[in-house]
């Protein structure tokens, strides 16, 4: 019995050391290039802050970047889903070129206006990078997917500065109800490694700051940890959230296939896309819905950190993001969908907050990581989230708003190639939740 036992801790050791070896390196690769993108992202969007004209060099813009996944790009262009889907079942593998030109693309659609994020850049990055090295380190198929995956987690950790939530994430987003835990070790090394390369870089990650409440109330002369007033609209705020989340994803398909149908010559979806940020630019008459939306183009303007405060946000200014980023992302632009959605979580949450005269604070970051949940259907590792980038003072507040948010968003989500292990709600072939079916047996609804 005592053989075993030491025979098994020799094997963990074995196995602690053996992937710690293999993705650390990697980690430290992904870590650096993400590092290099957030800095370049940087300057795009401040040089763009100096020279407002270049919003109107947007239709080029999007032509470049079409030409280049024309020329260069081939399997590259279906970005995280294929990433994805070489999780699932390894294939032709990820190309090499995925991951320089995915941060240059992003840089352009910035550069000139167009709205995205940076979390598809660092996460193809991640997963580009670690294909590359499981080529190099003649990897099993096995082992393979398991440093794929520890690719997403140190791509996702070192661009928000979330190492624990990069970790869950890369776990969770691969199938909708199941979570595989054998790459969790490699994973949280990976996330854990990238983050630190990249502050070793010298980069800043926002911060962003909730003031603390008390959450509790008085319950029969006695003390409870949750009020549940505030848990009342804390529920009703996130299936808005989830319906947000839903609307988004449905909208970035809706705009792709609209484009697809209307427009044969496919080089002038990008320019027509363009056209359309510029125009509502002009007609709202303010540039707030550009780009990242995480600093002020000028002083007064809405951004995702105003959200966090009185008066920090439109009423319509989480309808607007959406809109700029659907039609950014769906003619053919490139970046991530996370940094818009949140800001549309963000400045919905400041909206629902003043609705309901409940903390402006608290519902903006509920709001940000809670549509987040909902559009990729990861409510454990945006939970994780709003601990590691809010503190962990309203951490079941953030489960509640995480998880009432997914069940509320539908089965879908931003990612087509995310596959479903389990329904979010078990249904009968008539789609009569399977209790009615025991309750009322033969009888007909």
């Amino acid at each position: 019995m005592f053989k075993n036992f030491f025979s098994n801790q020799v094997s963990l050791l074995k196995y602690l050391i053996r992937w710690s070896v293999i993705v650390m390196p990697v980690a430290v690769a992904i870590g650096s290039m993400v590092a290099l993108f957030l800095w370049l992202l940087s300057w795009a969007i401040h040089y763009r802050f100096a020279h407002t004209w270049l919003l109107y060099l947007l239709p080029l813009a999007g032509i470049i970047i079409h030409l280049l996944y024309k020329w260069y790009g081939q399997s590259a262009e279906r970005g995280n889903n294929l990433i994805i889907d070489e999780i699932h079942q390894p294939g032709a593998g990820v190309p090499k070129r995925m991951a320089p030109l995915i941060l240059v693309t992003t840089v352009i659609t910035h550069l000139f206006g167009g709205s995205a994020g940076r979390e598809g850049t660092a996460v193809q990055i991640g997963g580009s990078l670690a294909n590359l090295f499981s080529g190099w380190f003649r990897l099993d198929e096995a082992d393979k997917k398991t440093l794929l995956t520890a690719g997403v987690a140190a791509g996702f950790g070192a661009v928000f500065g979330t190492p624990l939530t990069g970790t869950i994430f890369a776990l969770e987003v691969i199938a909708i109800g199941r979570i595989n835990y054998t790459a969790l070790l490699p994973c949280l090394i990976a996330g854990l490694v990238g983050d630190v390369t990249v502050s070793a870089w010298g980069i800043k990650h926002t911060l962003y700051h909730i003031d603390l409440i008390d959450t509790g109330q008085l319950l029969y002369g006695k003390h409870v940890p949750v009020n549940f007033m505030l848990l009342a609209k804390v529920i009703l705020a996130a299936a808005l959230f989830g319906l947000a989340a839903m609307a988004f994803a449905k909208a970035v398909h809706l705009v792709k296939s609209t484009l697809l149908k209307w427009i044969k010559i496919s080089w002038l979806m990008p320019v027509c896309g363009a056209i359309i940020i510029i125009g509502l630019t002009f007609i709202l008459g303010r540039p707030d819905y550009l780009s990242l939306g995480v600093e002020p183009e000028y002083p007064g303007a809405v951004t995702i950190v105003s959200a966090f405060q009185q008066g920090g946000a439109l009423n319509f200014s989480w309808f607007w993001k959406l809109v700029y980023t659907a039609v950014t992302l769906g003619s053919g632009f490139k970046g991530g969908e996370v940094t818009p959605l949140f800001y549309i979580g963000a400045t919905l949450g400041n909206t629902l907050g003043e609705l309901m005269n409940a903390p402006i604070g608290l519902f903006a970051a509920l709001g940000f990581i809670a549509v987040f949940a909902g559009a990729t259907n990861t409510p454990l590792a945006c939970t994780l989230m709003g601990i590691e980038l809010f503190g962990g003072e309203h951490a079941l507040l953030f489960a509640v708003a995480c998880f009432t948010a997914y069940f509320f968003s539908g089965e879908g989500g931003i990612y087509s190639a995310q596959r479903t292990a389990q329904q979010k709600l078990p249904e009968s072939e008539t789609g009569k939740p399977k209790y009615l079916q025991r309750i009322f047996g033969k009888y007909r609804l």
